[in-house]
This record gives C-alpha cells, structure tokens and sequence, in this order.
C-alpha cells in the first residue's frame, strides 16, 4: 500500500541538512552558552549563527530574535509580555477572531485578569475586516495581533494595511508567522510589524522549538522568571541542538524558497481541481488566490472529518481535520465558525498540507482513493438520506 504524508501543517520532517547541522550538539559539543570556557564559547558562537540565520528570513537584525521553546511560547510572550509592559497606556487588545489557540487563549487569559478583548471579524474567506479593524482601535488599544497566514484554510491576511492603521494610532502590532515562514517572502520592516512569530518545525526543523522577533525598543515582559539568557528577555539555557537546527532550516527555507513554494503550489492546484471536479458537495476553504503554497483545504458535505482521516489512514493517507491543536478535542473549528460556515458542513473539514518530499504521483494517489471513501460514508450518513430525500 503506498503511503502519503500529507499532514505537515502538525509535523513536517527533519531535512537531512538539519540533523546534519544539529548532531555535533547532540554529542561532542555539549557546552552550555552561558560558561565561560572554551565548550560554552562554541555554544554561545553556534546560537549566534543561527540567530543570524533566522533573522536574515525575516530581514530582522540578530539581536532582535527571542529564542523560545516553540510557536506557542512566542505567541504568549507576545501577546502577555506587550500588553505587561504597555499595561500604563491602557488594557485593550484586538486581535481576529481566526488567531491561533495559542494568542486566542492567550487574549482570554488577560481577559480574565481585567483586559479588554475584541475580535476582529473576517470574510467568507476568512481575511480580516480592514474596516472592523480600524472601527476597533482605541486611544488605551494596546496591542493589535493578527497572524499572517492561517494554517487551516491557508488564507494570507493583509497584515501590511493592517500593521499601517495600527501604526497611525502607534499601537504595537504582533503577527503569527508561523505558517506563512519558509513559503512566502517576508520583510518585518516592510510588514511595518513590531513583533513577529516562528517556528522550527514548519521550516522543517527540528520540534520544540520557536523564536519571537521584537523590534529594538518595543518593551517586553519576560514570561520566565530565570536568568539573563536571551538579553534578559527569556530565561532558562538554550536548547543548543534544536537553535542549531531552526538556524539551519531558516537558511534552507531562505535558500529554496522559490523553488519549494512552486513545487508546493503545483500539487495543490492539481489536488484542488482534481477534488472540485470528482466530489459533489465539497467546498475549498479559505481564499482562492491570496493562499499558502502548502495548504489544500476543504469542507465535505453530509459525513464527518473523523471518518474520512480514519478511512483515509487505511488507504495510508495521513491528512488532518483542522488544526492538531484541536483535533482530539473533536470540537468545531472556530476559524470555519467565523468564516461564517454552519456547524453541520464545518464538521466535514479536511486539510491536505504537502510538504517537499510529496509528488504529482501522491495528488493522483488521492485523487483515486478520497472519492470512493466520500461515496462509503455518504452511505452511512442519515444527513445524505435526508438530503436526497427532500431533493426527491
């Protein structure tokens, strides 16, 4: 049985380049970056390369990169580090209503302590309101967080226009980067954002670990009380394997860009077309155009997301329903349920993410398996025996 990974918006593979990078860390090179011996010099100099590596994806200076121990530690420091230290200016914060868990609930955290919370809208599309937006913004508005590209639907959001109107009230503006790094070009200057959130693995690094770009001046309270790791900004040593590892896949993924986006981009159009044209009742979600290379995602009519993953695991086709984050949670998608799609068709969601290593032979593959496995649980869902009752 042929097996397709498909799945690399939860776990992508370590490129061979990277754990190459990573295995002296790992072994021999065991020192920690904050002694002050010949074994911590070569550590402290291997983080500062990588920290170099990774600012030059974002065309960020070096000492403006945080290292954390992944997306989501970044997108808390953000979001609760920004507002701890505007807290004089004021207690509230914006952000869309399609964010991440980790500035979600990050957001509903400070809620609780006394902030205010309001979510930016979005389309059918689920790009934000730029108008909603602005009709937002208040005199004590102190922070504004819109991630750049939303992994689920893969819709890339006008962060730019967004991070401008910010700008004009100068409220700090932080963007989830996450599943937009390594596929599209990304300036943070440009962006006009003064926060900016990574992470290894979807570069095809390493797990586990994360970074957090703060513009030079933006005041930010540390998370973790500890030592003066990280300019004081993130205590604990450094995960030197793993920084290594990030450093490296951001080289790559700045190198090959281009190229992998292409590659990437081709597969998802024949998997998109392919899909639109075989399976009645399926709808592409997220925008048409303005989308990540990766992502292929879609609502399936009158059936469940749960079955078609665990039919679509016997054929070995590994996909997900939604964001891992929740998907043994089996809640309803937030991110569908503000793109304004109802609870009966969001429950049928299905995300295809390709990565390198897939092939036009992986689409066809899929393309011969997924129609028969909708037509099964189709067969078996009371809600298709109800629609093709009424249609009569």
């Amino acid at each position: 049985m042929r097996k397709v990974y498909l799945d690399h918006y939860a776990a992508t593979p370590l490129l061979p380049e990277v754990r190459e990078a990573m295995l002296p860390y790992l072994g021999e090179r065991y020192g920690n970056p904050s002694s002050l011996h010949g074994w911590g010099d070569a550590a402290r100099e291997a983080v500062e390369e990588a920290r170099s590596k990774v600012a030059a994806l974002i065309g960020a200076q070096p000492e403006e990169i945080i290292f954390t121990s992944n997306g989501t530690e970044a997108n808390n420091l953000a979001v609760k580090g920004i507002a701890a230290g505007s807290r004089r200016k004021g207690r509230h914060i914006v952000v869309s209503a399609v964010e991440h868990f980790s500035v979600l609930h990050a957001a509903r955290s400070l809620e609780k302590q006394g902030y205010e919370l309001d979510l930016i809208p979005v389309d059918g599309y689920g790009r934000i309101d730029l108008e909603g937006l602005r009709s937002l913004l208040r005199e004590d508005t102190i922070l504004v967080s819109v991630m750049l590209a939303n992994g689920e639907v893969g819709t890339i959001q006008p962060v730019a226009e967004a991070a401008s109107l910010a700008a004009e009230r100068e409220i700090p503006f932080h963007t989830d980067a996450v599943a937009a790094a390594g596929h599209i070009p990304i300036d943070v200057r440009e962006l006009g954002v003064q926060a900016l959130t990574l992470s290894s693995d979807l570069l095809y690094g390493p797990q586990g670990v994360g970074a957090l770009w703060v513009k030079r001046g933006l005041r930010v309270i540390p998370l973790l009380d500890g030592g003066v790791q990280e300019g004081g900004r993130r205590g604990g040593t450094e995960n030197v394997p793993g920084i290594v590892g990030m450093g490296k896949a951001a080289e790559l993924a700045r190198e090959r860009m281009g190229e992998r986006s292409a590659h990437l981009a081709g597969l998802r159009d024949a998997l998109i077309k392919g899909l639109s044209s075989r399976v009645e009742h399926l709808q592409l979600t997220g925008h048409p155009r303005e989308r990540l290379p990766w992502n292929a995602s879609f609502v399936v009519e009158f059936i469940e997301g749960e079955g078609m993953l665990l039919f679509l695991d016997q054929k070995g086709v590994a996909v997900s329903s939604g964001s891992a984050c929740t998907s043994r949670a089996l809640k309803g998608s937030h991110v569908l349920a503000a793109m304004g799609i109802p609870p009966e068709k969001a429950q049928g969601s299905v995300l295809f993410s390709f990565g390198p290593q897939n092939t036009p032979e992986d689409v066809d593959y899929v393309l011969e398996v997924f129609p028969p496995i909708v037509e099964r649980l189709r067969q078996m869902s009371p809600l298709y025996a109800k629609y093709l009752k009424e249609r009569g």
